[in-house]
């Protein structure tokens, strides 16, 4: 049992780092609102990591696929690679935190702000 234990807490540690990593290459080449939603996914693929650390296999393998897919993305150089965008990443991940029972953790398109949320009526 502590074998396991080890492992889970192992792999969390690698899968997170994957993740950071791969988010530190992204903010050199993106900007804005690509970026914004690139920190938004890689915190929520954090937390899925942690949150599941203790969870059933699949549940452990649904967020190691949703993080190995916002990993591997690929930008496209010519024809011959496909393009991941962010957006397709976002979905996936998405699709893993509604499943996994966490749609809190979900990412939405646009971040709502303070500024931006209606105000609520009085009545």
């Amino acid at each position: 049992m502590a074998v396991e234990e080890r492992n889970s807490g192992s792999n969390c540690d690698v899968l997170i780092r994957k993740v950071d990593s791969h988010v530190a290459t992204l903010r050199a080449g993106l900007h804005g609102a690509d970026l914004e939603l690139a920190e938004r996914l890689a915190g929520c693929l954090r937390e899925l990591v942690l949150v599941t650390a203790q969870a059933s296999a699949a549940d452990r393998a649904q967020v190691r696929v949703a993080v190995h897919y916002f990993v591997l993305r690929r930008e496209s150089r010519g024809r011959l690679l496909s393009v991941r965008s962010l957006a397709a990443a976002q979905r996936l991940v998405n699709k893993a935190a509604g499943r996994l029972g966490r749609p809190d953790l979900m990412v939405e398109s646009r971040p709502v702000r303070d500024a931006d949320a209606p105000s609520p009526s009085r009545t």
